[in-house]
């Protein structure tokens, strides 16, 4: 019997130690505008971005996300990004697709090579489909893992986690940029 809890506690020892790193994260609480979350390996702090609607549930024409951080290395407190924040790490660029009504084509100002869509689904609810594994996904999370031991922080891998439209199923991808 013994050997049967040392072999299941290493079994399961095994299976922590596997998961990945952004699986240690808190996650922030759900809310119905809520398109996709990023972590990044330095710290809990999360940057959120949320779809910006208007009273009659269309997305904003001239500001379709808000991006803030929820700062859990602090209080857990909601704080809006700084210029610099916005404009050179994890703002947005965002254009109105003009063969669709109440979407928006758009990429990462950090991040330019991967362009994703804004836009409200079938039922109503926001979503950002974001290329995961060469095939536009509901991206549900992004995962950076960043080298801080030179001068300039640098990216390792980011991983990509999402839902397939179709199946609804989970998708995931990690690359290096």
């Amino acid at each position: 019997m013994k050997r049967f809890i040392k072999l299941f506690l290493t079994f399961v020892a095994a299976l922590f130690i596997q998961a990945s790193p952004a699986e240690r994260f808190p996650v922030p609480p759900d809310s119905p505008n809520r398109l996709f979350y990023i972590q990044r390996s330095s710290n809990a702090n999360t940057v959120v971005y949320d779809a910006n609607l208007l009273s009659n549930k269309t997305l904003h024409p001239k500001d379709p996300v808000h991006t803030y951080w929820i700062r859990y290395g602090e209080r857990g407190q909601r704080e809006e990004l700084t210029t610099i924040q916005r404009t050179l790490a994890y703002g947005l660029y965002t254009d109105r697709i003009k063969t669709e009504s109440n979407a928006f084509e758009g990429y990462f100002l950090a991040y330019r090579k991967r362009k994703f869509i804004v836009r409200m689904d079938g039922r109503g609810n926001p979503i950002a489909l974001f290329p995961i594994n060469g095939k536009l996904q509901v991206l549900k999370r992004v995962y950076v893992s960043v080298d801080e031991s030179n001068m300039m922080p640098s990216v390792n891998y980011i991983e990509l986690f999402g839902k397939d439209q179709a199946t609804g199923k989970d998708v995931y991808e990690k690359f290096r940029p």
